[in-house]
């Protein structure tokens, strides 16, 4: 009887959970009422006659299609950079990103966007669904301020949590494709790109999971590519706005919101002023030219926002302009490859690839992540399918140590700040010492195949060194991995406090569960890690 009167319940209830849903495409009848705040009349201004791009006018003038180029590889200078533009910006910002946090970094970064909007700067946030997982999320509540509109893409129609993985399910093709790009455009002149998200994670490490990632800063030519792809996402049918959402409506949560901003200024008032001070400070290195800026010719890629529809047939086939480019780009390389890779399978057409490079004399060096730093064991459950054999055709294998980011924290010269444990997260390749390749695509199925993704492609040798460097550093607070005389694979290297280096015949820093749990991945089909 107990039984049944709970069954009865539950019934009732499935109508009530499923009451509030959203639009999955602008066609909806509920969007006929839509009226953008941003428009193209809002971009009918000349970027180079920006006080950001004035800055930089002679070298900006220097040639056709020139761009500048400077490396963000700590999270705290990621994170300053970004709210230094958004100060600096007097006519439009544009941010695109798979994850917003809504954590404290992230509510003082949209603050950041939030005062630019109050300045009259226009403001478009474009978030994907997976990534927000939240309706009352901050970043939703800016859609209510006039100069600001955000939109959700790829949106799951019941917001009901309970029935998200009935939905996911019954429209598997497109949910579990995502977009996973990373822009931050100011004043359509300057933009920032690369591997982080918007969340503490990302920005400061004293979090339980570092990040430790890589974003570039370009200025110049290259600018207009990016926001010619944030267009087509921003103007595409999967782009929601959010005044759709019913608690994104909520004039109680914005005043909530404003209290918050206001709280949180009060209430670390030395640690905000000490904020302003080190924003003012790079403002002022910008505007006195003392940012570290390599000029050369580049271009942005991005796969269209269509992609997240097309068949799972299609999808497997896909070949599209980032793919293209990466085989080009591998076909003229003559010496070297270097690869910093947060979630590398390269399948094995990938693994011929660099067999037939190694043997042609163009040597490959791989860092990605280890057993104990990954956040995704069923990804390294597939790289140990191909590692060996990497080794075997000669190329240079790390993983990436478990205490990287306190290591990362001496370079800044910064106490240990990491309490938790390090992630790379990066997504970079240097061809040749001569051409970058940076952006929010992994080398795995899922970036290949599902989620939408960019990249920036740069040519500048100066640059590449640096980018190279970069990477050569990670690989000191990497594990090298080879093999041992009867080719059982092992890790050498030292940690930040060992007296000396170690030699390990299983995965450092893990305990036995964590092995057991990543042999279990191995059943997972390689195309859905």
């Amino acid at each position: 009887m107990l039984l049944s009167t709970k069954l009865s319940w539950c019934l009732l209830a499935l109508p009530l959970i499923g009451c509030t849903t959203v639009p999955t495409s602008v066609h909806d009848n509920r969007l006929n009422g839509y009226n953008p705040k941003v428009t193209a009349a809002d971009f009918e201004y000349d970027p180079m006659k920006t006080p950001i791009a004035k800055c930089y006018a002679t070298e900006l003038n220097a040639g056709d299609d020139i761009s500048g180029a400077t490396l963000i590889d700590d999270g705290i200078s990621a994170f300053v950079a970004r709210a230094a533009f958004a100060r600096m910006a007097t006519h439009t910002i544009d941010l695109q990103t798979y994850i917003y946090s809504n954590d404290l970094t992230s509510k003082v970064l949209i603050s950041e966007l939030k005062n630019a909007a109050d300045r009259g700067v226009k403001v478009r946030i474009l978030v994907d669904d997976y990534g927000t997982k939240s309706d009352v999320a901050d970043v939703m509540l800016l859609n209510q301020h006039p100069n600001i509109e955000v939109k959700v893409f790829n949106t799951v129609r019941n917001r009901s949590k309970f029935l998200f993985l009935p939905q996911l399910f019954m429209d598997f093709n497109r949910l579990n494709s995502r977009m996973h790009n990373k822009l931050f455009i100011v004043d359509n002149v300057a933009y920032i790109t690369g591997g982080r998200n918007i969340g503490s994670n990302y920005f400061y490490p004293e979090t339980s999971a570092n990040f430790s990632d890589t974003d570039v800063l370009f200025i110049g030519a290259m600018t207009k590519y990016a926001t010619k792809s944030f267009d087509e996402y921003w103007n595409h049918k999967l782009s929601i706005p959010a005044s759709v959402f019913p608690k994104a409506k909520s004039k109680r949560a914005v005043k909530k919101l404003e209290r918050k901003f206001n709280e949180m200024q009060q209430k670390i008032a030395p640690e905000m002023r000490l904020y302003n001070t080190v924003i003012s400070l790079a403002m002022r290195e910008f505007k006195q030219k003392r940012f570290d800026f390599s000029w050369g010719h580049g271009t942005f890629l991005a796969d269209p926002p269509s992609k997240v529809e097309m068949s799972m047939r299609d999808k497997e086939e896909y070949r599209g302009e980032i793919i293209k480019k990466l085989q080009e780009l591998w076909s003229k390389t003559r010496e070297s490859v270097y690869i910093s890779a947060a979630y590398f399978v390269p399948g094995m057409g990938g693994l011929e690839k660099i067999r037939r490079e190694e043997n042609s004399g163009v040597h490959v060096t791989i860092v990605t992540n280890s057993l104990s730093s990954t956040n995704s064991a069923s990804v390294y459950a597939k790289w140990e399918k191909y590692r060996e054999n990497l080794i075997k055709s000669g190329a240079d294998i790390y993983e990436f140590m478990l205490s990287a980011e306190n290591l990362r924290a001496k370079k800044y010269g910064r106490a240990r700040l990491a309490r938790g444990f390090s992630v790379l997260h990066s997504k970079s390749i240097v061809f040749d010492d001569k051409i970058s390749w940076i952006g929010s695509f992994n080398l795995d199925p899922r970036s290949a195949y599902y989620n939408t993704e960019n990249v920036a492609i740069f040519e500048s040798a100066e640059f590449a060194k640096k980018l190279r460097d970069m990477i050569i550093d990670d690989t000191k607070t990497s594990w090298h991995v080879t093999l041992d005389d009867d080719n059982d694979v092992q890790w050498h290297g030292k940690r930040e406090l060992d007296t000396a280096p170690h030699t390990y015949h299983h995965s450092p820093d893990t305990t036995i569960f964590r092995r057991i749990w990543k042999n279990i991945c191995k059943l997972m089909p390689e195309k859905f890690v």
